[in-house]
């Protein structure tokens, strides 16, 4: 019956955790947010925050559980193998790694894998991905998830045929905390018009032809010369930077000779994305928002985990992956 549960979902990142529980139509009936992502558990490790889940809903029948993310790395609670790109989504629902928990067992879902001369990795995206696909018409587009690694993906129907990784969020949060850019930032509160002014100040960089190397120190010098105050230092470092992903992915992924690209995750972040796409001269991509609990949903559908009976989930529980 619709509203009665029928998924744990669950996005397990490195800081963070998401978990949604849904009913067999997909609707989301609660939602749950922790800081316990994988590097930060606590006293009983990833049994005690799944049990936690467990009895904060009191779910005492056992019932399919997805995970995606960082749980499935190395360092997560059990290492599922990359799966190589392209990947589809039946291909994705067919690799799921299994980790037996006192709650039945946990389903994974892989990561993706581009090799080659610069090889690349995914965990956690390509489930939003999903996610988004069906939002989407088909066709042919490019799915851009700003944060701390920013991916950049190209979607052909169901398909995920190519990605490419920018460290925009993690060079931001280098640059701030450990470089002599970082030392300019006031402490008095900003304007928030003034804020999107330094930040498109910093975009525009992008379009000097100068590589970022050598544009990086403008966010010192731009104050110095009296040009940006410095309370607005960090907003043109931000722009600086997510102007340089932007041209290089627009260039990367060719997107003028396709459909305009859609952003995927939190929307103050997406919104900043969409201020930086309009100062650069492109239109302002839509934002689908979090996709991630569609994207479980869809791969539990596609992986058949809704249609086994309670009996099957609880006598797994003890499988070995």
């Amino acid at each position: 019956m619709l509203h009665d549960p029928a998924l744990l979902g669950l996005d397990w990142g490195t800081s963070s955790l998401r978990a949604w529980l849904m009913d067999a139509g997909g609707t989301i009936m609660h939602e749950h947010y922790a800081r316990h992502g994988i590097l930060n558990l606590p006293d009983g490790g990833f049994t005690q925050v799944l049990s936690d889940i467990h009895a904060q809903w009191r779910l005492d029948a056992p019932m399919p559980m997805l995970a995606c993310g960082m749980v499935g790395s190395i360092n997560g609670w059990r290492e599922v193998p990359y799966l190589s790109c392209p990947a589809t989504l039946s291909r994705l629902a067919g690799a799921l790694g299994l980790q037996p928990t006192v709650h039945g067992l946990l389903h994974i879902v892989p990561g993706l894998l581009k090799d080659g001369p610069l090889p690349d990795v995914m965990r956690g995206e390509e489930t939003q991905i999903i996610g988004m696909m069906e939002t989407g018409n088909g066709g042919h587009r490019t799915v851009i998830l700003p944060g701390t690694h920013s991916k950049w993906a190209q979607v052909e129907g169901r398909t995920i045929t190519e990605f490419h990784t920018f460290m925009t969020g993690e060079l931001f949060a280098v640059l701030m905390q450990h470089s002599i850019l970082g030392r300019l930032s006031a402490t008095a509160p900003p304007d928030a018009s003034q804020r999107d002014e330094a930040f498109v100040m910093g975009v525009r960089t992008a379009l000097s032809g100068i590589p970022l190397a050598g544009r990086l120190f403008s966010a010192r010098t731009v104050v110095l010369r009296n040009r940006l105050e410095r309370a607005y230092a960090a907003d043109y470092l931000s722009g600086l930077l997510i102007g340089e992903e932007i041209q290089a992915g627009m260039t990367a992924m060719d997107i003028a000779s396709q459909a305009a690209p859609v952003l995927v995750g939190e929307q103050a972040l997406c919104q900043r994305y969409q201020l930086a796409f309009t100062a650069l001269g492109h239109h302002a991509p839509p934002v689908a928002g979090n996709t991630a609990p569609a994207g479980l949903f869809r791969l539990a559908q596609a992986a058949h985990l809704l249609d086994l009976p309670p009996s099957h989930v609880h006598d797994q529980k003890g499988a070995v992956a």
